[in-house]
């Protein structure tokens, strides 16, 4: 839901409290206002929303904002007005409380993320700067003078790590067919929202094919997280049922016009169907697409939560929104077909878990606080409601539900492009009389997995790729394993492709390497991974390199880099050498290279089949401090 600045006052019969700094009055937590959007933002500040012709007022800034001017007060639209009736009377839940949450039945058949939810950042548009990387392997941009994507990176990296139990309280919202509409807790036989072990980060991609919208619509928004759904791969509804796409916008933009004075947000998340998007619903090939608007809140100020927890806390309100979002979209993926207020007459109808627990302060029960996420770093984040503790929750023990299904690794695959395959995948389940449903993501072009597990068809292309099985049993319990799957060229003169040349292993699999050598996501030119070489900070010589035999029927070797040298190219350089084993020659076929821009550049090269051949890519720095250089490579092939 969106989160939005608070402009209203407490009227008359509401209990408040008083806030001397800002001078305003709020209203107590127990009349928190409904969200009223079908696209759920960020709960900034329900708590300041006033009853209007018994509907509340949609107030979602940070009340706590000395900025705050208490005399504007939006009234009801009525297009808001609409979708929290249409919300609330989807299902009818069986109250226990004016908070309480129930379900609401699913749209698409989808209700909450019950697999390990996969988060894609996409810093959307030229004007977040040049793009280099952070001492973490990190994506960082010129037009980011607060360092707000280096955190939104590492904060999502360490969702489920380090014991933190701030996003446990997803383990209790549940979907699926045993699910009833209306109902305020899960049965045994749920589809549960898994913990989110090991962390959330899928990929990151900075689209910079053009400049950001001044004022993105929501449809335009959407059409992005299409983009970026292909972008990644996930061109199936399978691969999008557990996926959301944050949308970056950058510094200076007014995306769904969030900066509006008296209708504004923080951040919102959606789904591309939602026919109340301004601009309109957005089609999709791939299937329903989870997504979320996140401006770049820190625009705001304390208006969007600058501050909120930590001094100076630049990045409060935005990892704040982050987390409110990707909590609200786990547990109601496709609003508000999950869990969402459904309670006759309560100030919350409407509402969805973090929009209930927003901007409550620091030191009070389930304020917002520090979230410590390891060797990650630590990030404030917002409380969720709890239906089964019956209260905020900023720490929630984490739920295990019904069985544990376990994949068995079949280890890392080869073939032939042209060649038929055959590989049955096989699992098992805790509890007896279970039946798995098996499904695939990364396989190579021309296979395809059955429902039991068998892998099959005849490989169309070249590469490797990284496959990830997952089994689900009738209860929803699931499990996964991954692999790799290299598909060599095809011809009667044998020779093989370059193994792993898009590093989508998340190694250097195939490869020897020397000096700084790291493959990391986020750094690739397609696909989840890259290579880099060299570092952020001041190194030495760096390369990696590999032996192959160009298979019959091949001429060309191609691959792209993007170099980092802010020194000249007396000094600090990229280069690549192409050695032709059979005849013993050397071919330069990157010549030293030193630039600023860090754009992807395709390089190609001259191969003659049946000949062998050695790959080295290479990094050269000359240590000094100040100006390290240091070069992404990625999508190496043979074709």
């Amino acid at each position: 839901m969106r989160i939005s600045r608070t402009r209203g006052a407490a009227l008359a019969g509401v209990a408040s409290l008083s806030l001397a700094a800002a001078g305003l009055a709020l209203v107590a937590p127990a009349a928190q206002a409904s969200t009223g959007a079908h696209r759920h933002v960020s709960g900034m500040a329900h708590h300041q929303a006033a009853a209007v012709a018994g509907t509340a007022v949609n107030n979602e800034f940070n009340p706590y904002a000395s900025s705050i001017n208490a005399s504007k007060i939006p009234g009801v639209k009525q297009w808001e007005a609409k979708q929290r009736q249409l919300r609330a009377t989807r299902a009818t839940a069986a109250a226990t409380g004016q908070e309480t949450l129930s379900y609401g039945g699913g749209v698409d058949g989808i209700g909450v993320q019950s697999g390990h939810s996969k988060v894609y950042l996409v810093f959307y548009g030229t004007q977040w700067g040049t793009q280099t990387t952070d001492a973490n392997g990190n994506l960082k941009f010129s037009g980011d003078s607060a360092g707000a994507a280096g955190a939104a990176q590492q904060m999502f990296k360490g969702i489920g790590t380090n014991g933190e139990t701030w996003s446990a309280d997803l383990t209790q919202w549940c979907d699926g067919p045993n699910v009833a509409s209306g109902a305020v807790s899960c049965p045994s036989n749920a589809n549960f929202i898994p913990y989110q072990s090991g962390g959330v980060l899928s990929g990151v991609w900075y689209d910079n094919a053009g400049a950001s919208p001044a004022g993105a619509t929501g449809n335009q928004l959407a059409q992005e997280a299409i983009s970026a759904a292909g972008h990644f791969g996930n061109t199936t509804s399978a691969a999008n049922r557990d996926a959301y796409y944050v949308i970056l916008s950058p510094h200076g933009t007014d995306p769904d016009n969030y900066e509006d004075p008296n209708t504004g947000y923080c951040a919102w998340h959606d789904w591309n169907g939602d026919t109340t998007l301004t601009g309109g619903a957005a089609s999709s090939p791939y299937g329903d697409i989870a997504f979320s608007n996140q401006p770049y809140n820190i625009d705001q100020g304390a208006n969007c939560g600058v501050g909120f927890v930590n001094s100076p806390g630049t990045t409060d309100g935005f990892t704040m929104t982050l987390g409110h979002e990707w909590h609200e979209m786990m547990s109601d993926q496709n609003p508000a077909g999950g869990w969402t207020n459904h309670v006759s007459g309560s100030s919350y109808n409407g509402q969805e878990n973090s929009d209930e627990c927003a901007w409550l302060k620091p030191g009070t029960a389930g304020g917002a606080a520090n979230i410590s996420f390891g060797s990650f770093g630590s990030y404030a984040e917002q409380a969720s409601w709890s239906n089964d503790t019956n209260a905020c929750a900023i720490s929630h023990t984490i739920l295990t539900h019904g069985n544990t299904v376990t994949v068995t690794n079949p280890g890392n695959q080869s073939g032939t492009v042209g060649t038929a395959a055959s590989l049955q995948v096989s699992g098992s389940d805790s509890a007896s009389g279970q039946t798995l449903t098996y499904s695939a993501t990364g396989l190579p072009a021309g296979l395809s997995i059955s429902s039991t597990g068998l892998i099959s068809g005849t490989p169309s292309a070249a590469g490797t790729s990284s496959v990830t099985v997952t089994a689900k049993d009738t209860t929803g319990a699931t499990g996964s394993t991954s692999f790799t799957w290299t598909e060599a060229t095809s011809g009667g003169g044998g020779g093989s492709s370059v193994t792993n040349g898009g590093f989508e292993a998340g190694s250097f699999s195939g490869w020897t390497t020397t000096g700084n050598a790291t493959v990391i996501a986020g750094a690739a030119h397609s696909g989840s991974y890259g290579a880099m070489l060299g570092s952020t900070n001041p190194s030495t010589t760096s390369t990696a390199a590999q032996t192959f035999t160009a298979a019959s029927g091949t001429s060309h070797l191609s691959f792209y880099y993007s170099n980092t040298c802010p020194d000249t190219v007396t000094y600090d350089w990229a280069t690549a050498t192409l050695k032709d084993n059979t005849t013993g020659t050397t071919t330069t076929i990157l010549a030293k290279t030193c630039a600023s821009s860090s754009a992807w550049t395709p390089v190609t090269a001259n191969v003659t089949a049946g000949h062998s051949y050695t790959l080295t890519l290479t990094n050269v720095d000359d240590n000094y401090p100040g100006d390290p250089t240091y070069t992404y490579y990625d999508d190496v092939t043979v074709s």
